[in-house]
């Protein structure tokens, strides 16, 4: 089918420069989409992005905020390239950050443990609490065939009452008045941080380990071909004899596991006591997918985009406070950062291509146009 003498003719698979550059493309036209709204408020983009890259970028304390934002994102969104690969399509990570968070927080408030023992029993509550709660999705479309969108989307929303319950009723604090949240966690169950930051260096530590361990998996190791080619070719693997149940629920339990793992540096990092869920996890579990997409399957990918995430977090922080725009920025540009990278997905997959006007009529003459 042609129009105006053009046509979409598919493409081979895009080398990975072409790939890069079109991602680079729907960023700055995110960015350039978002000078258009700093001008609707009055503001010049230039000043205004100007003063965001001052306030986030040249200055440690700045950069820290970035990366505190980034920690979460990073974990959650290599651990969704994960499921993605093999077309798993985890949609419930803001959930497993939370099942993390509240598996944190009953080890800390409840759990007499030696101070060295406190940190290590927190991470490894709060993966296997991610990974509990990204299961039943995955048995449920192994074994049934149940959309894991629908499912680990509707997870999300059940841990956040569940999260909002124990606040409001069995952990909630014993001294706290007009507050929903727990006792504050004792010293032995908080994350050490960097000096005149809130940043804590254990989980920006897994995180980076964690990436790595995905790049590995994938590389190298029988269980990432098997999820790779799960993701390319279900029929070839099936050919091969991958073991559908026993791989998805692998898969799952780490990639759902890594947004636990999130959860609990959010809890015993920041905030070191468990409190609303919104306050855990500002939508960290959902932009993930972008930091996801927007890596197109390359776990080493996201210690950039990931980065790109949590300076668009911090610069809403930016935004609100020293530009007076509304809360919601951040919000905005990370929509603008979606809408952009699925629309350059047809440029991806296909390419516009010129037909001559013999071509031209030959064509619509055997089609009958």
């Amino acid at each position: 089918m042609s129009f105006l003498g053009y046509r979409l003719e598919p493409r081979a698979k895009p080398p990975g420069y072409v790939v890069f550059l079109y991602s680079f493309a729907a960023v700055l036209i995110a960015l350039i989409i978002t000078g258009f709204i700093f001008i609707a408020f009055g503001l010049n983009p230039f000043s205004a992005y100007a003063t965001v890259i001052q306030k986030t970028l040249l200055s440690w304390r700045g950069f820290s905020q970035v990366l505190l934002k980034t920690v979460p994102l990073l974990l959650t969104g290599v651990g969704l390239v994960l499921a993605f690969r093999a077309q798993f399509w985890n949609i419930g990570a803001e959930g497993q950050i939370l099942a993390g968070a509240a598996a944190a927080a009953g080890v800390a408030l409840f759990m007499p443990l030696p101070p060295f023992l406190g940190i290590p029993a927190m991470f490894l509550a709060g993966f296997i609490a991610g990974g509990i709660w990204g299961f039943l999705p995955a048995l449920l479309k192994v074994r049934l065939g149940v959309n894991e969108i629908i499912t680990t989307l509707m997870m999300n929303y059940i841990m956040l009452y569940i999260v909002r319950w124990l606040i409001n009723g069995p952990w909630k604090g014993k001294n706290v008045r007009g507050f929903s949240e727990s006792d504050k966690f004792d010293a032995s169950f908080v994350l050490p941080l960097f000096k005149g930051t809130r940043l804590n260096w254990p989980t920006l530590l897994i995180a980076l380990l964690f990436v790595l361990f995905i790049f590995f998996l994938l590389a190298r190791m029988k269980l990432g071909f098997e999820i790779r080619m799960m993701g390319e070719s279900p029929e070839a693997a099936h050919y091969a004899g991958v073991n559908f149940l026993t791989t998805t629920i692998l898969l799952v339990l780490l990639s759902a596991g890594a947004a636990g793992l999130a959860g609990v540096g959010e809890v015993a990092g920041i905030h070191k006591k468990l409190l609303e869920p919104t306050s855990i996890s500002q939508g960290f579990g959902y932009t993930a997918i972008i930091v996801a997409l927007l890596a197109r399957g390359n776990p080493l990918a996201t210690l950039a985009t990931a980065l790109l995430l949590g300076w668009v977090f911090a610069s809403g922080d930016v935004m609100k406070v020293s530009l007076r725009l509304p809360d919601q920025m951040s919000g905005v540009i990370n929509g603008l950062l979606l809408l952009c990278i699925i629309g350059i997905e047809p440029l991806l997959r296909y390419r516009i291509v010129r037909v001559n006007g013999a071509k031209l009529g030959e064509r619509e003459a055997s089609s009958g146009t």
